[in-house]
């Protein structure tokens, strides 16, 4: 199996370097080129090639090798979109409206997500409830709730609301409790009522006598 290895390897590091060599050398190098990729390609659809690429994969040192590569990856794009080239850059794109809106659609799901988590953080709700406390924040709330077109908003939110299959099982529910209590109300009010009247009449027979 390391024999199969080495020799995998061995052509896949051939294959690489005929790759990066100059295309006008003629066509015998090119013939040899293809000749390399076909049992290339045909080693690593076998069973011994595919076993092979696994050993190598769950080598330590490639492991790591992997682990250090993917580091450097990161720190790099981290560089990258931190620089003021970046910052310049997503500014001007965030301007245009047609990106700005596309973004927005793409990060919606992470983002609601996200938004999730931080409700339920205490500091982070703390940090809300003062905002809301701002007057300038009530101000500016209560002025938007005051337009047209917050209470269309809020109008269609309700439509849909309503429309959701579990708001109308949730109201269902609530309406066959609501009756079932005033029945039950109304059995124990007759239930009293008609103790009350077998008394009555049990005090005027005893006149009578």
């Amino acid at each position: 199996m390391k024999r199969i290895s080495l020799m995998l390897l061995v052509l896949l590091l051939f294959f690489l370097l005929n790759g990066c060599a100059p295309a006008d050398q003629g066509n015998g190098q090119s013939a040899d080129y293809e000749g390399t990729k076909k049992l290339v390609v045909d080693i690593l659809k076998t069973d011994e090639g595919k076993k092979a690429i696994e050993d190598v994969l769950n080598d330590d040192k490639t492991k790591a090798k992997l682990i250090m590569d993917e580091m450097v990856v990161k720190e790099t794009i981290k560089g990258a979109l931190t620089s003021k080239e970046a910052e310049d850059f997503w500014k001007k794109q965030f301007d245009d409206p047609k990106f700005a809106e596309s973004f927005a659609k793409s990060m919606q799901k992470e983002h609601e997500k996200l938004m999730k988590e931080l409700m339920k953080d205490p500091d982070y709700q703390k940090a809300m409830i003062e905002i809301l406390k701002n007057p300038e924040m009530e101000k500016q709330i209560t002025d938007a709730m005051k337009t047209q077109k917050y209470r269309d908003q809020m109008k269609t939110v309700m439509i849909e609301t309503m429309g959701s299959p579990l708001f109308k099982a949730k109201m269902q529910d609530l309406l066959i409790k609501g009756a079932e209590e005033l029945q039950k109300q109304g059995k124990e009010g007759g239930s009293s009522g008609g103790e009350s009247s077998g008394g009555g009449d049990s005090g005027e027979g005893g006149g009578g006598q």
